[in-house]
Formats: structure tokens, sequence, C-alpha cells
């Protein structure tokens, strides 16, 4: 039988404020799942008070940040609860990151305890020397007991100028950027996300991002909100995706547009083959029109929006709702535009100059001020050249070229600098270079993002030096590097091409890279 929730407030806000939401409105219904196993309102909720008072007891010094460490199962979802429940920062992190580079993070972040599952605890022991000595909870084991005799009778309230998460981004000195995400910018965040979506209880949302990722909280609280069901996506299921939405009820689907060059791949994306979707959401990397389209024609009840967002900004600060008929007209080399700024910021386009530009057909790089804007990295000194005061007020250089193309309407133009999006995770390259340099024989590197053929990012690494096998380099990067940010190709070169200025020609780069991959 289903647990009782031991208690009835519902007057907290922020992220737990949404959970306890949904746990008012669909007890009993299913808060997340997967093809394996799911988890109630009532079940996850309990388990977290339990987790969290657990997690109180296992530290001497205040419980200041939780680090969750496990893939997509109950761990990792009951663990981020708990460390809310807690009055903690969470920290998501990655099974498949090196142990180092693990440790770095749990350091940084000043983590005091932490939730894993089975291949998380098998990290921690694989490489104590590269990660702390911290509580451990994990439900087949660890150093932190369980028991419900010290669950917490309800959720600590946590300060409002305090953190939620904290999130890692690439970092182009080599170690990983630590983002503060803020209650306030959360909670100003999906307050506008319920005047924009009509979600309900009955509403079935897709995850597809991994759960370090920042819209992977979009997913989360969206649905937790509205007393949804928050649906996993096994990679098997995205063989015969339709099938699996229609027996899954998914209504909302939220992922990186590479989805949709899956999909067609796949000979899914048919006129009329996701029937049941009533949303359609894309971000993390540009959204093309013709996709749009195709998707549109395959999920014709669904209204498709393409949403753009560093993760100092919380998720997600533009939207776009996409219109057959209106939106190729506004499109810049295809793209369809990110939309306007969020209610409740400003934002301002610098030309190259560093002068500000307006009106339609304004281009420049986007800088944005107001509530969801982080209060700063871990480590101050990675916010240099990122945050600018200007008339009395922090704005954040998203570093991003965009285009006015209607009244506050902004189309993505390209990076101003050399970071780029692989799957919807922004990557330094000079982070790559860096982890490629530090290998025996590699003189020079530089790491170069291009169009695969089959429609998503591809990183290729160039390298000077002694020649080397590709097995051999990308076996060595994947010690120090997620997976994600290993090259897909290597090519090795006698010396790095060099332009007009005697600079490093990446575009001649890019244009090698793009015939290695036949394009």
């Amino acid at each position: 039988m289903p647990m009782t929730p031991r208690s009835g407030r519902q007057d907290h806000a922020g992220l737990t404020g949404r959970f306890l939401r949904g746990l008012a409105v669909n007890p009993r219904g299913t808060a997340v799942r997967s093809p394996d196993w799911s988890l109630s309102y009532e079940e996850l909720h309990e388990r977290a008070l339990t987790w969290a008072g657990a997690l109180l007891r296992a530290t001497d010094a205040p419980l200041e940040a939780v680090g969750v460490l496990a893939g997509k199962g109950p761990e990792s979802y009951a663990g981020i609860l708990a460390g809310l429940y807690a009055g903690a920062t969470v920290v998501p992190l990655n099974t498949d990151t090196p142990a180092a580079r693990t440790g770095q993070m749990l350091r940084d972040a000043g983590v005091s305890a932490v939730v894993a599952d089975e291949q998380g605890r098998a990290l921690l022991a694989q490489a104590p020397g590269d990660i702390p000595a911290l509580p451990l909870l994990a439900a087949d084991g660890g150093t932190v007991p369980v028991d419900t005799a010290h669950a917490l009778a309800e959720p600590r309230t946590p300060a409002t100028e305090g953190t939620a998460y904290v999130l890692f981004t690439s970092g182009s000195t080599g170690r990983p950027k630590g983002v503060r995400i803020p209650h306030a910018g959360t909670s100003h965040y999906f307050e506008l996300l319920d005047k924009r979506y009509d979600f309900t209880p009955e509403d079935v949302f897709s995850q597809t991002f991994d759960l370090n990722f920042d819209c992977a909280m979009f997913d989360l609280f969206s649905a937790w909100g509205a007393g949804g069901t928050v649906q996993l996506i096994p990679g098997p299921a995205y063989r015969e995706l339709p099938a699996f939405a229609a027996e899954h009820r998914l209504t909302v689907w939220f992922s990186t547009p590479s989805a949709i060059s899956l999909l067609r791949r796949m000979g899914d994306l048919r006129p009329g083959a996701l029937p049941g979707l009533r949303w359609s959401l894309f971000a993390g990397e540009a959204l093309r029109c013709a996709d749009a389209e195709e998707w549109q024609r395959a999920a014709p009840a669904s209204t498709v929006e393409n949403l753009y967002g560093p993760t100092e900004l919380t998720i997600t600060i533009c939207a776009y709702r996409w219109s057959t008929q209106t939106t190729p007209a506004l499109a810049v080399h295809g793209i369809v535009p990110i939309g306007e700024v969020h209610e409740g910021h400003d934002r301002l386009l610098l030309d190259a100059a560093g002068q500000q530009v307006s009106g339609v057909g304004a281009e420049g790089e986007l800088l944005i001020a107001g509530p969801q804007l982080t209060p700063g990295y871990l480590d101050p000194a990675d916010g240099r050249g990122r945050f600018v005061e200007r008339g009395g007020r922090t704005w954040y250089r998203t570093g991003d070229r965009v285009r006015e193309v209607a009244d506050g309407v902004l189309v993505y133009v390209d990076r101003l600098d050399a970071q780029v999006q692989v799957q919807g995770v922004r990557i330094e390259p000079a982070e790559i270079d860096q982890a490629l340099r530090a290998l025996p024989g590699i003189v020079e590197a530089v790491t170069v993002a291009v169009p695969a053929p089959e429609g998503d990012t591809a990183l290729v690494g160039f390298y000077t030096g002694e020649a080397q096998p590709q097995a051999v380099l990308a076996r060595s990067l994947r010690g120090a590097l997620p997976e994600r940010m290993v090259p897909r190709r290597f090519a090795h070169v006698p010396e790095m091409p060099l332009n007009a200025n005697r600079k490093t020609d990446r575009a001649a780069l890019r244009a090698r890279a793009t015939r290695l991959l036949g394009g």
C-alpha cells in the first residue's frame, strides 16, 4: 500500500515546494518511472524524508552540499529530493566522469555527503586518492545508516538567497566550472513556466537529459509541480520511439534537436508518428527550420518550441513558439529564432566595438541581467570577463551573437568564442586541447567542432608530434574527460595552419575536419 505523506504543509517555496504541490494533487500517482521501476509521489516523498534525516545525522558540521553520484535510477531522484529536503545544495554528478574529475568537483562544491548507486560507489572505490572520503548513502550499503526512525517530519526550508544546486560546465583552464543556481532564480523561472504551459497531472514528461545537465531540472520540476510523471527514455527506446511514446503515453517531449536527426535515421519521423504529444520542446543546440517542420508533421497535435539559455541563467532564458506559416521568414541561415527574453529580465546587444545596438536588424553579443542570473561561479576567477557592471547592474555575457529579427525576437547566429555545444552540453575545446597535449608524444593540439553528416555536432582533434593510432588517443582521453568530450576523429598534422594574422587557422581546420567526416 502507498505510504501516507508525513507532512500536509504546502508553504515551501522553490523546488521543494513544487514537489510538495505535486504530492498534494496526485499523491498516489507516479512521480518518476523507467521501464523497470517506478516511484509514486508518496513513495519518493517518504524516501527523501528518510534519506534527508540520515544525511543530516551523518556529518558533525552543517550539511552544506549533497553530491548525487548516480545514473538515472531510484537513487538519483531520491537523492536530489533528499538533498533539497535537508536544506542543502544539490550537486548532480555523472558516473561516467573520470574519478579525478569527479573528485575535483566534489572538492570545489564543498560536498559534505554523497548519495550513490552501485556504479557511483564503484567509482568512489576505484580511485580513493582522487576522491575525498565522505559519508556515503547508498541503497545497497554505505557508511550512512538509514533509519526511518530518524526521518524528517517535513522538509527543511532553505534560505531564499541560498544555492539550490550546482552544475559543472567545461572550463578553458582544464578545470570544470561550478555554476551556482540560486533558489530565487528557480522560483522565478518556474513561476514563468506555470504561466506559459498548461501542464496537468495527466502529463507524462520525457527525460532524455542526464541529471547533471540543467534541462533535466526542467523535466523534473515542471512535471512534479503539476503532479505529472517523469518517464525515463532508455537508449533502446530510440529505435522505435513512436511505439515507446504510445505505450508510455508521453505528452511532453524535451530534448536536444539531435533527437530529430536520430529519429529520421531510424525511419521513425513519419507524419503522424507521435500523435500523443501536446508539447515538443528543444534546447541545447540550434534548431533548424527543416527539423522543426518535420517534427511538427510527426507530432501534429503538439506545440513546438525552441528554448535557449546558458546554465548561468537558470535552465532557459528565451522561448520561441514555432509556426509553419511565420517562422521561416524570421529564420537566419535556416535556424529557428530563440525568441524573447523572459519577463523580468533585460538584455543588451553589443557590437564588436562594445557599443550597444538595438532595433530590428541589430546584431551583437547577447548580455542579460535579471533574477535568473547566477550569483557567480564556485571560483570567482572563472567569472572574469563573463560578468560586467553596467548602469548599476550585473550583466552576463553569453558569448553568443544574436540578431533581432522582429520586435524583441532574437535569432542565434554563432559563438563569439571557441566554446561549442555537443549533444546540448557546452564544451570548451581548450580543455580537450589541454588533455591531448598532456599525452606522451603530443606537442600541439587544437580541437574543432563541425556539423556531422548525420546532423549533430562532432569534435575532431588535430595534433602535432608523434602520429598515434585513433584508438590509443581515444582510450587515453577517456581516462581524463567525459565521453562526449572525446573527439570522434583525430588527425595528425606536421604543423598547425596559420592565417594571415599568424594565428591558428581554425577555419582551415574545420574545413579539413568536415572532409574527414565525409561532409
